[in-house]
């Protein structure tokens, strides 16, 4: 049988459940929003109001969207990307943690200190950009997944993970006659699959959402990624809209379907496979930060 609960608890998971359901229909209504705009017609779209479902559909905006060939460019170096460096960050992580998390590793906390010194303080806008510039990384893919491959917080947030797995299979496996590197890609690797898809998603979405090093580091519009072409569609609304509006009044109407449009494809990736990852992530996030 369950325990009862008490008024006070009642009342609590109240409040917790009033909250979430709050925070849920602020995240849904705007997405509903953008996908009902991005699918009604110019007409409708005129004399728009608020509605979470659209009334009469139109994929003119999606067309539009599908036929603009720098969106296609832009997606593909977005992936190329995310995967580049998703990758990158998953390995040095990985290495740069499982060390730390040994208690024989020497000045162990002096390494520790270093790191975490490395969340509060950084080099600067300027700094960043004349050092990429000196070492030949400018208007490439490599100065989008290097400057920022290795995290400080997912760092000690592996670390931890690593730590709190049990010293005794790693004892048994080195009495088998295994040594580090065995143990490391026979022992931790696969007990750490939770830390794992934690470090990816937020490495993956960072990636795919990034436009502001994109801005400074890219000059050919060829290598941009998407969201760097979705900030010029939102804030202009002219690049996409313009190729196939009659008159001024359409481009206009026709405009803020596409903005949607390219919002809701831009997104899209993201929306797929985040549900796949998401058992993966809370226990991840869970166990990695319990033990400091």
């Amino acid at each position: 049988m369950k325990p009862k609960r008490s008024a006070s608890d009642k009342a609590f998971l109240a409040v917790v459940y009033a909250t979430l359901g709050l925070l849920s229909i602020t995240t849904l209504v705007p997405l509903l929003q953008a996908g009902t705009i991005s699918l009604s017609p110019p007409e409708v779209v005129n004399r728009y109001g608020f509605h979470l479902f659209p009334t009469k559909l139109d994929f003119s905006g999606y067309e539009r969207v599908f036929n603009y060939s720098v969106i296609w460019t832009s997606y593909g170096n977005t992936i190329v990307r995310t995967l580049l460096g998703t990758v990158i960050t998953l390995i040095l992580t990985f290495l740069g943690a499982y060390p730390l998390s040994k208690r024989s590793l020497p000045n162990r906390k002096l390494w520790t200190g270093v790191i975490v010194l490395t969340m509060f303080f950084s080099g600067g806008l300027i700094p960043s950009y004349l050092l990429i510039k000196n070492i030949g990384l400018m208007n490439s893919v490599w100065a989008l997944v290097l400057p920022g491959a290795v995290s400080a917080f997912m760092l000690l947030i592996v670390r931890n993970f690593i730590a709190a797995l049990p010293e005794s299979l790693e004892e048994s496996a080195k009495i088998d006659g295994a040594n580090e590197i065995v143990v490391l890609f026979r022992i931790v690797l696969p007990l750490s699959l939770p830390i794992i898809a934690t470090v990816g998603l937020y490495s993956g979405v960072g990636h795919w959402n990034a436009w502001f090093d994109s801005m400074i580091y890219i000059q050919d519009e060829s290598k941009q990624v998407l969201q760097m072409i979705l900030r010029r569609i939102l804030l202009e609304g002219q690049d996409v809209a313009s190729e196939s509006g009659s008159g001024s009044h359409a481009a206009v109407v026709n405009s803020e379907t596409v903005k949607m449009a390219a919002l809701i494809v831009s997104i899209l990736p993201i929306l797929l496979v985040y549900p796949f990852l998401q058992k993966y992530f809370v226990k991840g996030t869970l166990m990695g930060s319990v033990k400091g």
